[in-house]
Formats: C-alpha cells, sequence, structure tokens
C-alpha cells in the first residue's frame, strides 16, 4: 500500500515538472522567451534613459545627451559598426535589430540597438548601432524566482492532494487489513468506515460480501455437524441389526452378506468420524497448546501404522526439542501423511525431521507414482481424490490431507507437496519459530 502512494506522490511530482516546462515552451513559442522579459524589466532604467532622453533630443544633441548618459550611467555605452552588431547576435534577431529595436542578449548582460534607419542622427548613423553592456541584469536571481513560485505551486496542489490521499490511504489499510483478517478464517472481520470517507460503498459491498460468505460456511459447517451426528444413531441400530442377524443366520452365503455389510458399515462409521473431525477444525478458533516433546510423538506415529509389506525409513536428526501446540492434531496430521504414503508407495516410505533455529521441517516421502504439478494444490481439498485412486481400497475418502492440511495452518505452519527424490511424492510440513521451544 505504501508503495501504490508513493508513486502516485512520483507520478504527480512528475506531472507538476512536466506541465512547468510544457508551459514555459508554450509561452516561449507564442509570447517570446520569458528570461528575455525578465531581462528586458532590469534593464528598463538605461531602456528608458536611450528611448526617452537620448532619441528625443534634436539630431545636432543627440550625441551630447548620450555621452551625459555615458557619464552617470554605471552601463556602458558604445557606437559599433552594425556588422559588429549583427555578429554579436542570434540570426533568429536579426530582424528586430534591422527594425530598430532593442535587442536584449541576457547572457552577456547587454543590449543593441540601431542609432537610426535613415541616417538623421548624423552622417553614417545608419550604419552604426548602440551596444550597452554591464547592465544590471541577473537571470540567476530570476532563475530562483521562478524555480520559487512553481516550488509554491506544487506545494499548493500537493497539500490537498497529500491529505486526499491520506484518507484514501488509511480507508484501503483498513480494507485490506480486514481482507488479511477474513483471509486467514476470522470470518467475523468487518471494514466500519465513515459514509464520507471516498471507498465507503466499496467497504459496505465488500462487508455485505463477507456476511454471505460467513453466512455460506456456518451454514455448510452446521449442516456437516448436524449431518455426521445424526448418521451415528441409524449406524448403530443396523450394527446392532445385523449382530442379532448374524447370530440367527445358518446359510453361510447369508452370513457372507452380512460380514460385507458390516464392512460398508464400518468404512461410513470412519467416514462420519472423519466429517467430524473436518467439522471440528473448520469450527476451532486456536489449537489447545500444550509443551511436548516432537520425537516421541513421531515415534508414537510410526509405531501406529498398520503392517505393510513397504520398508519404513526414519531419520529423526538430532536436538528436535520441544514444540508447542496441539499434541493430537500434530500427530494426526503426521499420522495421516504416513497412512497416505503407505498407500501409495511401491517399496519404501521415509520420515526425516529437520530443525534449526527458526523453524522444524518434517518430511514424509514415498517412491510411488508421484503427483502431477497441476494436481498439488486440490489434493488438500476435501473429497478431492486422484484419477488413479477412485479406488476407496487405496483412495480413501479424500480428506486425510485435507485434515493435516487443516491442522499444520492452525498453528501457523504450511504443508506442501513436491517431489520426492525415491520418485513418488514429498509432503513438507513447515512449523514456525512461534510454536518451537529449546
Amino acid at each position: 500500500m505504501n508503495r501504490l502512494f508513493f508513486r502516485f506522490f512520483v507520478l504527480v511530482m512528475l506531472s507538476i515538472t512536466a506541465a512547468t516546462f510544457v508551459i514555459y515552451f508554450v509561452f516561449a513559442r507564442l509570447f517570446g522567451d520569458p528570461l528575455d522579459d525578465i531581462a528586458r524589466r532590469q534593464a528598463s532604467a538605461q531602456i528608458f534613459l536611450l528611448e526617452q532622453y537620448v532619441d528625443r533630443a534634436p539630431a545636432d544633441e543627440w550625441l551630447g545627451r548620450l555621452n551625459k548618459v555615458r557619464e552617470v550611467s554605471e552601463a556602458h555605452f558604445d557606437l559599433i559598426p552594425l556588422d559588429q552588431a549583427r555578429a554579436a547576435l542570434p540570426a533568429r534577431q536579426h530582424e528586430a535589430l534591422e527594425r530598430g529595436d532593442v535587442v536584449l542578449d541576457p547572457q552577456h548582460k547587454a543590449f543593441f540597438r540601431r542609432v537610426d534607419l535613415h541616417g538623421d542622427r548624423y552622417i553614417g548613423s545608419n550604419e552604426e548601432a548602440i551596444r550597452a553592456y554591464n547592465l544590471p541584469i541577473d537571470l540567476g536571481q530570476a532563475l530562483t524566482m521562478e524555480i520559487v513560485r512553481y516550488v509554491v505551486v506544487a506545494l499548493a496542489l500537493l497539500v490537498p492532494i497529500a491529505l486526499w490521499s491520506r484518507s484514501h490511504w488509511q480507508a484501503l489499510q483498513t480494507l485490506s487489513r480486514v481482507a488479511d483478517e477474513f483471509g486467514a478464517g476470522q470470518l467475523s472481520a468487518r471494514a466500519h468506515l465513515k459514509p464520507a470517507d471516498a471507498v465507503y460503498p466499496l467497504a459496505e459491498r465488500i462487508n455485505a460480501m463477507a456476511e454471505r460468505i460467513q453466512g455460506l460456511l456456518e451454514a455448510q459447517k452446521n449442516l456437516l455437524h448436524s449431518v455426521s451426528h445424526e448418521l451415528r444413531t441409524p449406524i448403530a441400530r443396523l450394527e446392532f441389526a445385523l449382530e442379532l442377524l448374524a447370530e440367527r443366520a445358518g446359510d453361510p452365503a447369508l452370513t457372507k452378506r452380512i460380514a460385507a455389510m458390516e464392512g460398508d458399515l464400518t468404512e461410513l462409521n470412519d467416514l462420519v468420524n472423519e466429517l467430524l473431525s473436518m467439522s471440528k477444525l473448520d469450527n476451532a478458533q486456536g489449537p489447545q497448546r500444550t509443551l511436548f516433546e516432537l520425537e516421541p510423538l513421531l515415534r508414537e506415529c510410526t509405531d501406529g501404522l498398520h503392517p505393510r509389506p513397504q520398508r519404513l525409513h526414519v531419520d529423526l536428526g538430532e536436538r528436535l526439542g520441544s514444540v508447542d501446540g496441539d499434541r493430537r492434531l500434530i500427530g494426526r496430521a503426521i499420522g495421516n501423511l504416513l497412512r497416505n504414503a503407505q498407500k501409495y508407495a511401491a517399496h519404501e516410505v521415509a520420515l526425516r525431521v529437520r530443525r534449526d533455529d527458526c523453524r522444524i521441517e518434517i518430511a514424509v516421502e514415498d517412491d510411488g507414482p508421484g503427483i502431477p504439478e497441476e494436481e498439488r494444490e486440490r489434493i488438500f481439498e476435501p473429497f478431492y481424490r486422484l484419477d488413479r485412486s477412485r479406488d476407496r481400497a487405496t483412495g480413501g475418502f479424500g480428506l486425510g490431507l485435507s485434515i493435516a492440511h487443516k491442522a499444520i495452518s492452525l498453528h501457523g505452519g504450511h504443508l506442501k507437496v513436491e517431489q520426492s527424490a525415491l520418485g513418488g511424492a514429498r509432503f513438507v510440513i513447515s512449523l514456525p519459530d512461534g510454536v518451537l521451544s529449546a
């Protein structure tokens, strides 16, 4: 946000600077160089003496008055050949000199003017020019005055712009903070702005959108939680009924069918338990933190795995220390990742843990088929399964990775998936220093 308004400030300053140059060149094109006007004003006393005192003298007194002016004026007045005056001036000013105008040379603090056009002052006066130099022309001071003038104008523009931008910046900061809080799971976050704020209509629309999203998510959570609880009762009744039926069944084929139905009910019961776990994580405001040793938890996760033909390689590193977090949730996340790796591994599953001063990294790898790069973000969505795992025998319910992701996120950590050196998938849990303890 600060970068946005810094760019806006720089843009305004560049616009004012560009406008200053444009104004200068336009005025110079239409009305002449402003610096010439400044120099003419500064040399106005000498020009006045020439035009109002010397030129108004009769022809036979013109040179006498010029000499008197030369005696009293600090500027120097000379008579030079007209060709020398032409040579001292740029070509664009020759026309004005030929007309008899006073032509300024601000750079050399001088001006030139023909004595007269027809030789009426004295013999040969039409071929001579007056050169006045050492004039009180100070363009440096004039430029400073112009710069100060434009700086004052720029500040006069920037002050209201800064005040206007500040109010916008504060309002946008509020919206940005609300967006961050809402994205972090604080669904009750709202933007409270005054109706006079320029972005107030936008804030109201964001608040209305947040209300709708919060309502939809809460309705979804309540539905999931209610359905999960309501399913428990009929599942329990069916299990009891199947047990009674199995006791009285004498047909082996019927007994086999009853066993299959019991397996289906067990699967359905597991699904309900997963849904309830998901619902609890969605409604959790934060983990129930306690200080626990990390290495014993990792040992429990590996010991609790069902025996499989794959080889399990465990590398826990050194000095894992303690973690300040929810032991059950972190253990659930690691266990889900290990069981997921077992499902797809061909020959080997690896658990590697590394810790440094600022974070702890827990990696679970397998040598299975891996996960395509375009699918790596979606696998953490509830009920999402890759095409090759549609079979419930290997694919589960599609909730294990989602539960692991939510459990780690509640601790401020991250769970990502990448390519493993073993050839399959590599799931990496990163816990920040806020949950670490020596």
